[in-house]
């Protein structure tokens, strides 16, 4: 299933793509995709519905395809060709940090460069949306506790996060800098998280164009690893790293400006295109 919300920023309702696009109100049905609606038993109830008895909604604004997230985690250097890229070398261990929840946004929503930001770039990411409590899991059952998998973009101010001393959370952090969706696509849909191409353009040029295959850390491992120091709850997102292509690494830096446009993908996940202006 492709499930989503839709409506203005607070408002949104559940929803879900059918087969032949249209998108409809689960409204009745569901409070919203989050919570307890993310569970094995919950997503079965979502999936014995019949689509076409549902309502056709417009999708005026499609909003995050996830609701009421506790923590969004993100792992840093997690594709050896992007650590190279950044100078740094691949981690023994996966580099963890959070993205404030208050940067999540919708996928095309637009995004603000902050006051005083010189360094914002781009990261297209694979997101991993947990479905039922994970706490000391191994990674051989780590996935039967993924809902599903998301778009992540991991905007990212550089010189906020590497230049002003600290961890890396004050760079990530920033409002709207954590478009995802456009849809959560439920693991059934999914079967090898780990072969999924992704890309992303920046004015319509390429600059991104991977694949999770050369993760450094897969899926499971990282559920499986991140249970070890602390529970994983229905909603939370882990955003898995990026492959090589940011502006960081190119030769001379490259940068987001207002006005420039930034699209992105991943196989079966869907899209998401984004305005940048200036955080008046």
């Amino acid at each position: 299933m492709k499930l989503m919300r839709i409506g203005q920023p607070g408002a949104e309702k559940p929803a879900l793509l059918d087969r032949d696009g249209k998108v409809r109100d689960l409204s009745a049905h569901v409070a919203d995709i989050g919570g307890a609606h993310l569970s094995p038993e919950g997503l079965a109830r979502i999936a014995a519905l019949d689509p076409a008895s549902l309502p056709e909604i417009a999708a005026d604004r499609i909003g995050p395809c996830v609701a009421g997230t506790g923590k969004f985690i993100c792992i840093g250097l997690n594709y050896s060709d992007h650590a190279a890229e950044s100078g740094m070398a691949v981690p023994p261990e996966p580099v963890v940090f959070m993205k404030a929840t208050s940067a999540i946004c919708g996928p095309n929503d637009t995004v603000y460069i902050p006051r005083g930001s010189e360094k914002t770039d781009w990261e297209v990411e694979l997101g991993v949306v947990i479905g039922k409590t994970a706490k000391y899991v191994s990674e051989a059952e780590a996935l039967d506790y993924v809902a599903g998998y998301c778009v992540s973009h991991d905007v990212s101010e550089r010189a906020f996060q590497t230049e002003r001393a600290g961890q890396w959370t004050k760079g990530k952090s920033c409002d709207t800098f954590g478009p995802v969706g456009p849809w959560l696509v439920t693991r059934d849909e999914i079967p090898d998280p780990q072969a999924l191409s992704m890309w992303l353009k920046v004015n319509g040029e390429q600059m991104q164009n991977g694949s999770s295959q050369t993760m450094v850390y897969g899926v499971a491992f990282l559920v499986s690893y991140l249970s070890q120091f602390m529970s994983l709850h229905p909603g939370d997102i882990i955003s898995t790293g990026t492959p090589p292509g940011v502006g960081m690494g190119m030769k001379p830096p490259r940068y987001l400006k207002p006005g420039d446009v930034v699209e992105l993908g991943i196989e079966g996940l869907g899209t998401q295109r984004q305005v940048f202006a200036a955080d008046l």
